[in-house]
């Protein structure tokens, strides 16, 4: 009998139709309420992207829509720079259209202040009041993200092409050009902001990863549309490129693909266990406790901050930086060319020396970011607290030294990952001779993103499922119901 119930289950599982994922994608949209959490997410996030559809009043329509459709990604100088900070967030700055900042001017104020909480005792202690106090820290972020949104917008009104085909006219400058910049992406800003709350709200996952996730999704048409228009439309005789090689290159990129999915997916469920065991308490002839837990140390603690903030500082330095300095240089000193592009051009992205000081960053950020939210000393304080403690270890200064000394050594690991997922694009851009955005999505913070939200995702439906008595996506749900029946 039991064999027989093996064997249904297996083909349940496997065969066709009735396969556990498949049931469960249908049993998705058999609950009410999450049905329509799905499809309000779904509207949300389809509306998000209408925006990049929206030019900024002032832009030229027909050089806007031929923007749209390009599918070449710079790689070095100001454009690289500004296409590696809309890859983070989605955003497009220089794309012209109403959300081009994205919501980098947001995120970047939670960071900060993330950051000051650790620092100010006053925004720790707020952040320590509850909802009030979070509230209040939310507030303070708002009014930080127009600042920044300021910022960045006198950034794109410097840098925002100008002449014949180009988005502006070659005469728009002026007050009046860049109020129009600055209100029109603010109110983009907030505006997804907003979107990303209502999300969170009525929606599945947190709505902020889910619009990031949906900006980085949404460039996979131009790496397709890349490889279509250089290896089948129209080849250049003289590149080597041909059908024959797109055909590879495409088979390879969806292999490279799902295998970093897989590694990405094993670093960030991996953890470090640590045995934890509960003292015994005898009370007359009965023991109480003596059961043993864990302590999981994450191996990505850090999770996708370290290469957040080396991946933009590297590409400000080599590309904007360098490139102006060099400008500099030969324009007030008369220093021969050859000699100042012996000095950067190792800051130019894919030179050995851009690599090992990128490296040294994510390695540098991972340590200080782990180090900031991860304290042992007060770790080792609660286990001794709850009457717990590590087998083999005293409680105390001993146990906080043991745990920071497992922590530095997991960390380590992550860190050598996040080194790897960083400079991979890069690399397999200058060994393969392809553009930077077709393999951008084999490395770097986006796969790391996208990667992190699908699993909360996941999460979050399976726990919905399983709730409410239905398969869950791996069959949890059913073998607890099913032990629970007979």
């Amino acid at each position: 009998m039991q064999q027989e119930r093996d064997r249904e289950d297996s083909r349940c599982r496997w065969g066709g139709e009735g396969s556990v994922v498949w049931s469960s994608i249908e049993n998705l949209f058999k609950i009410p309420e999450l049905k329509k959490r799905i499809m309000v997410t779904l509207g949300l996030l389809a509306l998000y992207r209408v925006g990049f559809s929206i030019p900024i009043p002032g832009v030229r329509l027909q050089e806007f829509l031929d923007l749209r459709g390009a599918t070449d990604l710079a790689t070095g100088g100001i454009l690289g720079f500004v296409q590696q900070i809309g890859a983070i967030t989605g955003g497009d700055w220089l794309g012209g259209s109403l959300f081009s900042l994205g919501i980098m001017p947001y995120i970047s104020a939670s960071i900060i202040f993330s950051l000051l909480q650790k620092i100010v005792p006053s925004l720790e202690q707020m952040a320590k009041e509850g909802e009030a106090g979070q509230q209040k820290l939310n507030q303070y972020s708002r009014y930080l993200t127009v600042a920044l949104c300021l910022v960045q917008s006198i950034f794109i009104y410097k840098t925002l092409p100008r002449g014949p085909g180009a988005l502006l006219p070659a005469d728009a400058w002026g007050m009046s050009v860049f109020l129009t910049l600055f209100i029109s992406l603010t109110g983009g800003t907030i505006l997804i902001m907003w979107l990303g709350e209502r999300i969170t709200e009525y929606g599945i996952g947190n709505g902020i990863s889910m619009i990031i996730m949906a900006g980085i999704i949404a460039r996979m048409p131009r790496a397709a549309g890349n490889i279509l228009s250089h290896y089948f439309i129209n080849p250049e005789p003289t590149s080597g490129r041909t059908p024959e090689m797109g055909v590879l290159l495409t088979g390879g990129l969806i292999l490279g693909y799902v295998l970093m999915v897989m590694a990405v997916v094993f670093i960030t469920q991996g953890t470090r266990k640590i045995a934890i065991q509960q003292a015994k308490h005898v009370r007359g002839s009965r023991v109480y406790g003596g059961q043993r837990s864990y302590l999981g140390l994450r191996v990505n603690q850090a999770g996708v901050m370290p290469v957040i903030f080396a991946s933009p500082v590297m590409g400000l330095v080599g590309g904007v930086l360098a490139d102006s300095i060099i400008r500099a240089l030969i324009g007030h000193h008369g220093l021969h060319v050859d000699v100042l592009n012996l000095i950067f051009g190792n800051l130019k992205p894919g030179a050995v020396f851009y690599v090992m000081v990128e490296a040294g960053l994510i390695f540098f950020f991972s340590y200080f970011w782990t180090a900031l939210y991860f304290n042992p000393a007060e770790t080792a304080k609660n286990i001794k607290e709850y009457g717990s403690f590590i087998p083999g270890i005293r409680p105390g200064k001993n146990t906080s030294d043991y745990l920071e000394k497992i922590m530095n050594r997991v960390t380590l690991g992550g860190a050598a990952f996040l080194t790897v997922i960083a400079i991979l694009p890069m690399m397999l851009s200058m060994v393969l001779k392809v553009d930077y955005i077709v393999v951008t999505f084999l490395g770097g913070t986006g796969i790391l993103i996208v990667v992190g939200v699908a699993l909360d995702i996941v999460q979050k439906l399976e726990a919905h499922l399983v709730m409410r008595h239905y398969d869950g996506f791996l069959g949890a749900g059913r073998r607890r119901i099913k032990g629970r029946r007979r």
